[in-house]
């Protein structure tokens, strides 16, 4: 009897966009034809940090790649945000909004008024990632943050904040170096509600009326942190910002559930992780026909397999299992190279 796959017993997929399904505006390979193929039996949800979109353009972008989606299936950081942020200011309130289109848009169909000035006298500050985000806009909010002698002052709610951005031409500066100015200017920090923070994937569970989700993501301080956080079963694919690398050095709150190289092995068989104490002490992982062994604080390669994503499976199993952070260990780079 085969393993099951990621998929069995889920009633939802929920993915991240960039370097899940795109990068810039190009689908990345074999990502839409598997997700179309889970779609088939699967209810499919998509969850974006991204703020500078509306939910219907993320939607039109999707589908102009050949998936097909609703703008309700897009679950974004703008859309939380907001919700949070009703949460915290009397209904209609005054918000002094940082950031572009898709914000601007959630914040409008939450009934609230937008501003562009401290001077309005904001009864909070919303702030979100867009390319058009500049300084007068972070002094702006820094002028409406600032607290008073006794430290009151209005609440401060981000969309998300990713250190980095994945791009066409690379890594660019994400919504987190954008916050991060602000806090450097008024020493408070917000409350936020996309990755890492549960808000956003407690939402897209709550919308879908699901069970048994899973959560696909290419990152792990935002995706897969944020996925185990909310305890939802975590796929990472090497297809975005993260690699081998960083999945073998995850710190214990960081680490999937599933490792793929791409999307379509969504859909095959994984893997048994098999790990056992030889006679000399030494721990030995084998993941179909990779082994590695783990003798003290050295790993080494005895057999590569002919899957390299099975010989990165087996040495991160090697190093979760150590006990030992990866600074303390010898690991070949061939695991992750």
């Amino acid at each position: 009897m085969s393993n099951p796959t990621p998929l069995d017993g889920i009633d939802l997929v929920l993915a991240d966009l960039d370097g899940v399904i795109y990068t810039g505006s190009h689908a990345i390979p074999y990502a839409v034809e598997s997700i179309n193929q889970a779609a088939q039996s699967i209810r499919i949800g998509y969850i974006t940090n991204n703020a500078s979109r509306t939910a219907a353009s993320v939607a039109d972008h999707l589908t102009s790649l050949g998936l097909h989606v609703a703008p309700d299936e897009v679950v974004s950081s703008p859309q939380t945000a907001v919700k949070l942020l009703a949460g915290l200011v009397p209904a209609g309130a005054t918000i002094l909004v940082v950031g572009g289109e898709g914000l601007l848009d959630e914040v409008e169909k939450g009934g609230f008024i937008p501003t562009d000035s401290a001077d309005a006298s904001p009864a909070a500050v919303i702030q979100g990632f867009a390319p058009e985000v500049g300084w007068k806009q972070l002094a702006e909010a820094s002028y409406a943050l600032a607290r008073d002698a006794d430290g009151n002052g209005i609440p401060w709610v981000a969309t998300n904040t990713d250190w980095t951005i994945p791009q066409e031409r690379g890594t660019a500066p994400g919504n987190g170096t954008l916050v991060s100015a602000v806090h450097s200017a008024v020493g408070i920090l917000p409350v936020v509600a996309g990755k890492p923070e549960v808000a956003i994937f407690h939402e897209a569970v709550e919308r879908f009326g699901a069970s048994s989700p899973l959560f696909i993501g290419d990152r792990l301080d935002t995706d897969i942190l944020g996925s185990n956080r909310a305890g939802i079963p975590s796929v990472m694919v090497l297809t975005g910002i993260d690699h081998a690398k960083q999945v073998i050095a995850a710190p214990a709150d960081s680490r999937p559930r599933f490792l793929l190289e791409d999307l379509r092995e969504l859909h095959e068989p994984y893997p048994t992780i098999e790990s056992g104490v030889d006679t000399d002490g030494s721990v030995v992982v084998r993941v179909n026909q990779a082994i590695v062994r783990r003798t003290d604080q050295v790993i080494t390669i005895e057999q590569s397999g002919d899957r390299h994503i099975d010989l990165v499976r087996a040495g991160a199993a090697s190093v979760w299992t150590s006990g030992m952070p990866i600074y303390a260990l010898d690991v070949p780079a061939e695991l992750y190279s």
